[in-house]
């Protein structure tokens, strides 16, 4: 009794699966059944104008760096400055005490007057004797020696005024002032400290900001495109931000060097920048790229286009019947974004960008073009992900099948 109401059961349970005319829903996943056209997202191929830059990673280096010393012993009276502040050449930054340096001025110059006075008395005596030579007054030997003694206090009179220059030059370095137009760093002296010239961390560190330097590297496989471009023109150097992408600072190459570095293979070349907004600052590790050419109007398509298979690279083309072909295609360079594709593709057709994981030669797509987009709503899916989606729908299709079979 209790297997024929099993086999009535089960007879009951097929004969509700198997109905005449019931369709089976498809269960996802490529091969349960026909879904309609695949949804795509498809771009024009075009013409442009295409930049070819050399990227290489730099460090930012000051054109100009001083480390402002004093020149002459004494006591700091005065610091002129805030640390951080531009300065301009000239500028008085710190002050030593003068009082010493300006006594031994004073008496350079006191002692050259005191020279002079013995000088134009010694002229005078040498033109007395020239006249009394002429009658035989005074012995000739006398008049040499006159005419020496003359000559030694002119040469005196010359001392005294290296003397003075000397100590004129000793009593200006208590003014210390800024050598070159810059920022001022951290302050290394207080005010009231004794100062010597023989120290020798200085005072304080000037640097030139504006305009500011770049050297970076690139390898030497690429000197010689870098020096066919340079000789035709100046070339164009930017800094990218930490994304990579967005330009920070544009300037141009002016040295690249003379020699390889043979450890590494690699060639350092020096960009300037006018540093207007003080993005760079030296020590800074900055990304870096160089345009050494433009491709003029060279047909391109989005990277995101391009497809590697075992047959090499290639693109589903969206034909005018809203059906795909696979085409191969030649790639001569690409970035992240655009492809320059040498032959295989025309302007204005389409090509597909996203939506690639049911694709296959001949399919039939729902094409949204990726201009038509909104911002913000994904264009890609990777297949795992979508398989994992899929999966899991088709799981809970068949717990649902199992819970109705039970029934």
């Amino acid at each position: 009794m209790t297997a024929v109401v099993a086999l009535a059961v089960i007879g009951g349970a097929l004969a509700f699966w198997w109905q005449p005319g019931r369709t089976q829903a498809p269960r996802g996943g490529r091969g349960f059944g026909d879904d309609g056209p695949v949804p795509v997202i498809a771009a024009a191929v075009r013409k442009a104008d295409v930049p070819v830059y050399l990227d290489g990673v730099g460090t930012i280096k000051a054109l100009n760096t001083v480390t402002v010393r004093p020149q002459v012993d004494g006591r700091l009276l005065s610091v002129n400055f805030v640390e951080g502040q531009n300065v301009q050449r000239g500028f008085v930054l710190a002050q030593i005490d003068p009082v010493t340096y300006q006594a031994a001025y004073d008496q350079a110059v006191a002692k050259k007057a005191q020279d002079e006075a013995t000088l134009a008395n010694a002229r005078i005596d040498l033109e007395r004797y020239n006249r009394l030579v002429a009658t035989n007054s005074v012995p000739r030997q006398q008049l040499d020696t006159q005419k020496a003694t003359v000559a030694q206090l002119e040469a005196q009179v010359k001392l005294d005024q290296a003397v003075i220059d000397n100590a004129k030059a000793v009593l200006d370095y208590t003014n210390v002032i800024a050598p070159i137009d810059g920022r001022t760093g951290i302050r290394l002296v207080d005010q009231g400290n004794y100062v010597r010239a023989a120290d020798p961390t200085g005072l304080v560190v000037i640097t030139q900001l504006q305009p500011i330097s770049v050297l970076f590297t690139l390898p030497q496989q690429q000197l010689g495109e870098v020096n066919r471009a340079a000789a035709r023109r100046t070339l164009p150097v930017e800094v990218l931000g930490s994304d990579n992408k967005t330009g920070v600072e544009k300037g141009e190459l002016k040295v690249v060097d003379n020699q390889v570095d043979q450890t590494t293979g690699t060639i350092k070349l020096k960009a300037e920048f006018p540093n207007r907004e003080l993005q760079l600052w030296p020590g800074q590790f900055v990304n870096v790229r160089l345009l050494i050419n433009t491709l003029e109007q060279v047909v391109v398509a989005p990277t995101a286009a391009v497809q590697r298979g075992p047959n090499g690279t290639f693109v589903y083309v969206v034909q005018p019947d809203n059906k795909v072909a696979i085409r191969s295609i030649a790639v001569s360079q690409q970035d992240e974004t655009l492809s320059v594709i040498d032959n295989g593709l025309q302007p204005d057709e389409r090509v597909v960008t996203t939506g690639f994981a049911r694709l296959t030669a001949g399919a039939e797509v729902a094409v949204t073009n990726a201009e038509s987009v909104p911002a913000g709503v994904p264009q890609a899916e990777s297949e795992p992900r979508r398989q994992r989606r899929e999966g899991g729908g088709g799981r809970r299709e068949r717990r649902s099948e199992v819970r109705q079979s039970s029934q």
